[in-house]
């Protein structure tokens, strides 16, 4: 059971990968994307849930990565449900609705600041697929 069932986007651009912070509900980072609407299919929520907080951007090339389950950002009782996929973007991507950033994060960057399941499974995974050329001691 899963209390946030959602659609994510991995976008890479020069080793960094593009997260959001939202305005409210937690200062972590996390993936673009979006709950999926009753009856909604996973691409259609991803288009839509893109063109809502990234503006005016085309994503292409859209491919399953995997799905992953954790604690949900900024409540620890919730678990999140996140079918990711990899696209590119066309277009430079700015923050709309309820979202305050967009960070482009890499290798070096503080970690601390990933939501649960970027930091405990999305990422490592990556990494260990060699989907993210980064280093898993880091």
């Amino acid at each position: 059971m899963v209390d946030y069932d959602k659609v994510g986007l991995l976008t890479i651009r020069d080793g960094h990968i593009l997260l959001c912070r939202k305005k409210r509900g937690t200062s972590l980072l996390i993936l673009p994307g979006g709950c999926l609407e009753m009856g909604e299919s996973a691409m259609d929520c991803l288009y839509r849930e893109i063109a809502e907080e990234l503006g005016p951007v085309q994503v292409s090339n859209l491919r399953y990565i995997a799905t992953y389950r954790d604690q949900a950002a900024g409540s620890a009782s919730k678990i999140v449900q996140i079918q990711l996929y990899e696209g590119a973007l066309s277009g430079e991507p700015s923050p709309q609705s309820e979202i305050a950033e967009l960070v482009w994060f890499g290798s070096d960057d503080d970690r601390t600041q990933l939501s649960p399941s970027l930091a405990r499974q999305i990422v490592p995974d990556l990494i260990d697929r060699k989907i993210l050329a980064w280093s898993s001691d880091t």
